[in-house]
């Protein structure tokens, strides 16, 4: 018997063979998921698949996502591909109540609440999101400033429009009353 700890070395490199893995389509589960989405009115936020076939969505609606919505959709996704020909892994969720806005539909699913907002050039502005179009959104800001002369700090509300350029990030803000 040889000792468990002795370290055998050699000329010998061990012969490894690799099998073939085939990437899941993520057009094709794309495709699946607005399938599915459409018919529920709910909407996808986003879709990723890592290398080794790691699936993620997120989805949202306006009315809010269930757990069922998200088991609904993880049995459709699994009834439309096969696990003998391509082995993956499926992760589905709600969009984070914490998350950055990712898609147009998130920003009109928060009209009329109040928002972060950081721009292109690392701008912070918070504000109720009033109106979105498809260029950008009008933010309502509220700022205490000091009038030259005057004792008392006063409420300045701002209407600031910005287009989806200069955006950078936008999150809802949670408030706990």
């Amino acid at each position: 018997m040889q000792p468990i700890n002795e370290v055998w070395r050699g000329l010998n490199v061990p012969f490894v063979i690799g099998r073939n893995k085939i990437m899941i389509d993520k057009d094709f589960v794309n495709q699946l998921v607005r399938e599915y989405t459409h018919e529920k009115e709910l909407f996808l936020v986003d879709l990723n698949i890592a290398p080794d076939n790691r699936i993620k969505i997120e989805i949202d609606s306006f009315e809010g996502v269930s757990i069922d919505d998200c088991a609904d959709l993880t049995r459709f996704i699994h009834s439309n591909l096969d696990r003998d020909e391509e082995d993956y892994e499926l992760e589905v969720s709600s969009a984070g109540i914490g998350s950055p806005f990712k898609i147009h539909q998130q920003y009109l699913k928060h009209v009329s609440k109040e928002v972060d907002v950081v721009t292109v050039q690392g701008r912070k502005l918070s504000g109720v999101l009033k109106s979105v179009t498809d260029e950008g959104i009008q933010l309502t800001t509220t700022q205490m400033i000091k009038p030259e002369g005057a004792k008392r700090k006063t409420t300045v509300h701002e209407d600031v429009y910005l287009t989806f350029k200069d955006i950078k990030t936008t999150k809802l803000i949670i408030r706990f009353k």
